[in-house]
């Protein structure tokens, strides 16, 4: 199984551990301020991406979902919100997260349809074939191993089932790139900075972002961990993709 080069971007340079505890620990100590910051550095487009990640499974009206990466369960909440599936997994390597997405959970009187819980993204805790859906937001970029996440998202989706990833990435726009490097630079670690007191976790999110293998990269790796009918949309002049896949019925 390759690696590429994003594997290798961590939150803490200089640290002894794995990048997969480093992640870990870098959302348990931003949680707190998690959601505020998607709403403030996105001006609440986040909210809209979400939406039109989860249209890409209306057609398939999947009953049992499984979001990797849950984080604060923003878009498990949507998936159930316009797509009512009997049941959502959440599973997510941050306590911090999962604590906040649980109190949401609760608060929304959801608990009978989603359930959240401690898991590896890279190793699912899970059989094969179970989900009939698998959805991601702004969290393979984080894998340890990127191709190992999305083998084992392969291996417990359903044949016929479908993936969908929404992935932060790089405009093209050459007149929008100036601005879209600054912000991502200078703005967003500083109000990081200013509101989680933890600069390093937005630091981490631009170069993150920057060696993401992006767009046709990101499709051909899929498809050499299983997916067929792989495809991309564009969203926000490209600071934001929507990756589909699905797992061929055998």
């Amino acid at each position: 199984m390759s690696k590429h080069s994003h594997d290798s971007i961590v939150p803490f340079e200089g640290s002894e551990q794995s990048k997969k505890d480093q992640v870990a620990s870098m959302f348990d100590q931003i949680a707190f301020r998690y959601d505020f910051m998607n709403r403030f550095l996105s001006g609440g487009i986040d909210v809209y991406w979400r939406k039109r990640a989860i249209k890409e499974l209306v057609e398939i009206k999947p009953r049992q979902v499984l979001d990797v990466a849950t984080g604060t369960a923003d878009l498990a909440i949507t998936t159930y919100k316009y797509l009512q599936p009997d049941r959502i997994i959440g599973i997510d390597i941050s306590e911090g997260m999962l604590q906040l997405g649980r109190q949401k959970i609760e608060k929304l009187l959801l608990n009978d349809h989603i359930a959240l819980q401690k898991g590896d993204s890279e190793a699912i805790n899970f059989p094969d074939n179970s989900f009939d859906a698998i959805t991601a937001s702004f969290g393979v970029r984080n894998f340890q191993n990127l191709e190992k996440g999305l083998g084992e998202m392969y291996r417990v989706m359903k044949p016929g089932g479908k993936l969908v990833i929404l992935e932060f990435s790089k405009p093209r726009k050459i007149w929008f790139k100036g601005v879209y490097n600054l912000y991502m630079k200078v703005v967003a670690p500083q109000a990081g900075r200013w509101l989680t007191k933890n600069k390093d976790a937005y630091s981490y999110l631009n170069k993150s972002v920057k060696a993401f293998p992006e767009g046709e990269t990101f499709l051909h790796i899929l498809q050499q961990v299983g997916f067929s009918d792989t495809s991309l949309k564009r969203l926000s002049l490209g600071i934001c993709t929507i990756y589909c896949g699905r797992k061929r019925v055998s």
